[in-house]
């Protein structure tokens, strides 16, 4: 049976490919697989190099939580009309992701997010890294122009810059 593999992070921008995902997994009669990557802290090498079993079990058990409140935020108490799994594995989320989607008949959906390019600079693309390394066709879904608008208005708050609400109230483009 193919399925539409979703990328989960727990952040708000994951909430519109998760929306998209169960779209598409509707419309193609497949299961939705919502899989989060998770990491020891340090990295590979902290989880390589760690001899602290519980520290392991504990950061994975932190990310099937984070997975739960996603699914829960992302569709409330009923979840979509298609069969939902959610997977969490251990590893960097772009390769998570492509090892999650091998058939060339999946679909993988990855939320895309505005990045400065400081950012670009210190963390990697998932969406980069899965439409080059994917063998089935990869959906790139950019955020919710609202989240911009919730972006705009948090970094203006933590300058202790003046709000202006016609700004905020100005219809989304």
């Amino acid at each position: 049976m193919p399925k539409t593999v979703v990328g989960v992070s727990g952040s708000l921008g994951c909430l519109t490919a998760l929306h998209r995902a169960a779209a598409e997994a509707r419309l193609r009669r497949a299961e939705l697989w919502a899989v989060l990557a998770w990491e020891t802290p340090g990295g590979e090498l902290g989880g390589r190099y760690s001899a602290h079993v519980s520290a392991v079990a504990q950061c994975r058990a932190t990310a099937g939580d984070r997975l739960r409140e996603a699914l829960d935020a992302a569709f409330g108490p009923g979840r979509p009309e298609v069969t939902v799994q959610g997977i969490t594995v251990w590893g960097s989320p772009g390769a998570a992701l492509v090892g999650c989607a091998q058939d060339p008949d999946d679909l993988l959906v990855v939320g895309t997010e505005a990045r400065g390019p400081l950012r670009r600079l210190l963390h990697r693309s998932v969406a980069r890294y899965c439409q080059t390394h994917a063998v089935c066709p990869v959906l790139a879904v950019p955020p919710s122009p609202l989240l911009a608008t919730y972006d705009t208005t948090h970094r203006r708050n933590l300058w202790h810059m003046p709000l202006d609400s016609r700004e905020a109230a100005r219809p989304v483009q």
